[in-house]
């Protein structure tokens, strides 16, 4: 099982960015799928989830309305889209994967529910 996250960079303050999570050894439809952040000095944090098999999607208060996950199951990809960012957002994001028997919508928050993770892609927001 691999998670391969990129797309990470720098941008100024209200730009965009998408990061990309490439799968293989796992389907990313039939997993539940999550992005998680990790500032200096911070404890990991919960950023969205998309649950296994269909859309349903949690996110984070701090990133609602302004970031979107998504999957291209034919592609084996999972998608962070990530608008009028803030330096706030600075943090390695990381991908991860909850594998089947997967877990609740309610618990996606939790990183414990995930047992396989990417390497993590930086993220640096510029005031």
């Amino acid at each position: 099982v691999q998670l391969q996250a990129s797309g990470g960079g720098l941008v100024q303050a209200g730009g965009s960015l998408r990061l990309t999570c490439a799968a293989s050894g796992l389907s990313v439809r039939t997993h539940n799928m999550g992005w998680f952040r990790q500032a200096p000095g911070k404890e990991r944090e919960f950023v969205a989830a998309l649950r296994s098999g269909g859309c349903s999607t949690n996110y984070a208060d701090s990133v609602k309305g302004r970031f979107t996950i998504s999957r291209d199951s034919a592609k084996n990809t999972v998608y962070l889209q990530m608008n009028s960012l803030k330096p706030g957002d600075t943090a390695v994001y990381y991908c991860a994967a909850d594998s089947p028997p997967v877990a609740p919508y309610s618990v996606l928050p939790n990183a414990r529910v995930y047992d396989s993770w990417g390497q993590g892609t930086l993220v640096t927001v510029s005031s």
